[in-house]
Parts: C-alpha cells; sequence; structure tokens
C-alpha cells in the first residue's frame, strides 16, 4: 500500500506539472510547437501509467488525509513571475519522473523504469528549449 501511495502521488505531481508547462506555452506564449510536444509528453505518462496498473487500485492507495506533509513551505507559496513558475513545475515534474523510474523497477512489467526515464530526459530537453527561446518570460513584470 505505502508503494502504490509513492506512485500515485508522483504520476499525479508528474501530469500536473507538465500540465503547468504545457498551458504557459499555449495561453500566454502561443507556442503551438512545444505546447503540442508538451501535450503529446502529458499523454505519454498516460499511456506509461498504466504499468503499474492505475485503475482503482492506485486511489485506494490514496490517503491525502494521512500524509504527513501536505503543507506547503513557504517557497511553493510564491513565485516571482512566469519564469518562476515554469521553472518550479519542470523540477516538479523531473524529480517525479525520477521517482516513478526508481518505483517501476520494483514492478516486473514495467521494463525497469525505462519509460519514465525517457520522459525524464524528454523533459530535460523541453526545459533546455523553452528557456532557449524564453530566458525571462514574465508577461506579468
Amino acid at each position: 500500500m505505502e508503494i502504490g501511495r509513492v506512485i500515485d502521488a508522483n504520476l499525479n505531481r508528474l501530469r500536473e506539472g507538465i500540465r503547468v508547462i504545457e498551458d504557459t506555452l499555449r495561453y500566454i506564449h502561443n507556442d503551438t510547437t512545444l505546447s503540442l510536444t508538451c501535450k503529446n509528453l502529458r499523454h505519454k505518462v498516460k499511456f506509461t501509467s498504466h504499468l503499474f496498473d492505475q485503475s482503482a487500485a492506485l486511489l485506494c492507495c490514496r490517503d491525502v488525509e494521512g500524509d504527513v506533509a501536505k503543507q506547503s513551505i513557504p517557497d511553493e507559496l510564491e513565485r516571482k513571475d512566469i519564469h518562476a513558475v515554469v521553472m518550479a513545475n519542470f523540477k516538479r515534474s523531473q524529480e517525479s519522473a525520477r521517482v516513478l523510474e526508481e518505483y517501476a523497477k520494483l514492478c516486473a512489467a514495467c521494463e525497469d523504469g525505462e519509460s519514465f526515464k525517457k520522459i525524464r530526459y524528454e523533459l530535460y530537453n523541453l526545459e533546455k528549449q523553452y528557456f532557449a527561446l524564453y530566458p525571462c518570460a514574465s508577461p506579468l513584470s
């Protein structure tokens, strides 16, 4: 059950982080190419998550009330600009992909986490592309 909680939380973090980046590219930068890349990556996560039999089994492992670290720390409550929002979500997604890569090694049907490793490296590449195109992206400042 504890492993299921780890997998469920990190699948959620991974998809959510990619979605924040995707929406920034789509709605703020009007970047068709990179927003579509994010969308495809997010769908790849959805497909890859089936390796964990992500149906109701993972939902049964979810324990929001019992989460001992669900409170945000001060750094998580504030972002100075769009650049900081996107950077935080790239890091969040990359870290979650790494956790899933490691825990997939415990699942015989998961190809030792190779799928999540590929997703993590796609995120590294996308992050580089994003910040090359939008080095100080902040329409709010």
